[in-house]
């Protein structure tokens, strides 16, 4: 599944494209996603000018004069620049053509994404209890700690909960957990308040550093621009259970944690 660096990858690929840009006609070849496409999608975005792309956790808000477009990726979604009248694939299953003479194109093969319409985005069910993003000053150590204590269940299904913080999926949280050299099968509640504060700093590095790479290149994974991210050559940990420790040449060993496979350095992570 596309996670934040993802998506914020494909926002900044798009946005440019898209901004300030007026719709002239919304094509929808396939309405079955997530959640039915609205029917009437194109008589309400069709002629809108489009204000600005932005991003709540996973979810992408493409803001016209009259409400907003909320876009999920899903697991295997894509959102991409076409030229308008470009023959679509089986799995292309809207295009969103604007006046420029480009058009939006959302794919989807597994069709678990969706593309929903709302006048007050924040306050939609799935937006409005959403926690703090990570890489604001809402979101720290202090957080962490505060919310974890008297919590039995393991840390990283824990920052993985979207009402602590969100965006932090399964690739960062244990990136961002062998970073800060905490076991992953630690109950939240055991861990003291100095090692919560290093693990936020080392969430909010990594997203960073991610973002700036262009994400994690997935199976089915390319960005607005058609380009793949490129932080999967980096990792230390995600996917690679049963290699060596790039740190100190353990065995990298995997469990199941939150149904997950996760992947941890026996050695350095405790």
């Amino acid at each position: 599944m596309p996670e934040l660096p993802e998506v914020e990858t494909t926002r900044r690929g798009i946005a440019p494209y898209l901004e300030g840009q007026r719709v002239s006609r919304v094509i929808v070849r396939d309405r079955r996603l997530r959640w039915p496409i609205p029917e009437d999608l194109d008589v309400r975005l069709s002629g809108q000018r489009i204000e600005c792309v932005e991003r709540r956790a996973k979810y992408l808000l493409i803001k016209a004069e009259t409400g907003t477009l909320i876009s999920h990726l899903g697991m295997s979604g894509s959102l991409r620049l076409v030229t308008c009248g470009l023959p679509a694939g089986k799995h292309e299953h809207v295009d969103i053509e604007l006046a420029s003479g480009m058009a939006l194109r959302y794919t989807d093969p597994r069709r678990f994404g969706a593309l929903l319409w709302s006048r007050e985005p924040l306050q939609h069910e799935l937006l409005r209890k959403l926690g703090p993003e990570p890489l604001t000053d809402l979101f720290d150590g202090e957080r962490l700690f505060q919310l974890s204590r008297g919590r039995s269940m393991a840390i990283k299904p824990f920052i993985m909960d979207n009402a602590v913080v969100v965006g932090v999926g399964n690739i960062y949280a244990s990136e961002a957990l062998f970073a800060a050299g905490i076991d992953p099968r630690r109950e939240a509640g055991s861990v003291s308040r100095t090692r919560y504060v290093k693990l936020a700093a080392e969430i909010k590095r990594i997203l960073a550093y991610a973002i700036e790479r262009g994400g994690t290149t997935l199976r089915d994974f390319v960005g607005g621009d058609g380009q793949p991210g490129y932080f999967q050559q980096e990792l230390f940990v995600y996917g690679r259970g049963g290699e060596f420790c790039k740190t100190c040449g353990s065995t990298l060993r995997e469990v199941k944690l939150g149904q997950r496979a996760s992947v941890y350095c026996p050695r350095c992570q405790s």
